[in-house]
């Protein structure tokens, strides 16, 4: 059974293993240096730095669980635009990670389509996210889910910088499906 939930600071500790993990799962492979993985992983997910960011109220995260076990979150960033490109109406998708054994189930969509319906709700008109070049499974999904290319940023692994597409769709789109 699946089950979504908006997650609170009492998850800090969930949410800072599932980081961790899934993002060595996902972005481990390309990231030659693997003190520099250790060293971003003890940074990004540092329970401290979680609870910080559960904490702060333009910040909703969502636990998804599979048999009342949590195997993936997501990250919704309200309000914030990207380089002029989006409408000050926008919010931004920054993590949505599953782990790598329930990516079979293809629950990422449920946990995807939450995200999406709370962006609705609180009439934001686009939302966008970047992903790294060469995740080509995370490009399908959402080219997919109808996100077209508005630009690239760097994104800073232990000073190295790694090329992101930044996608974006809008939401009035999806609310007339």
């Amino acid at each position: 059974m699946v089950t979504i939930r908006t997650a609170t600071t009492n998850d800090a500790t969930i949410i800072a293993l599932l980081g961790r993990i899934t993002y060595s799962e996902s972005h481990g492979k390309y990231i030659d240096n693997k003190k520099h993985l250790l060293n971003y992983n003890n940074d990004a997910f540092s329970l401290k730095k979680i609870k910080e960011s559960l904490s702060i109220p333009d910040n909703v995260f969502y636990l998804i669980y599979v048999n009342k076990l949590p195997v993936g979150y997501a990250k919704l960033v309200l309000n914030t635009t990207f380089n002029n490109k989006t409408p000050q109406n926008s919010c931004r998708l920054e993590r949505i990670y599953i782990l790598n054994d329930f990516l079979p189930l293809k629950i990422g969509q449920q946990l995807y389509n939450t995200v999406i319906n709370k962006a609705i709700s609180l009439n934001f008109e686009c939302i966008w996210l970047s992903v790294y070049i060469k995740n080509n499974r995370a490009i399908q999904f959402y080219r997919k889910n109808n996100f077209t290319k508005i630009g690239v940023l760097q994104f800073k692994v232990n000073k190295k910088e790694y090329e992101n597409t930044v996608f974006v769709t809008k939401l009035e789109r999806i609310k007339k499906n």
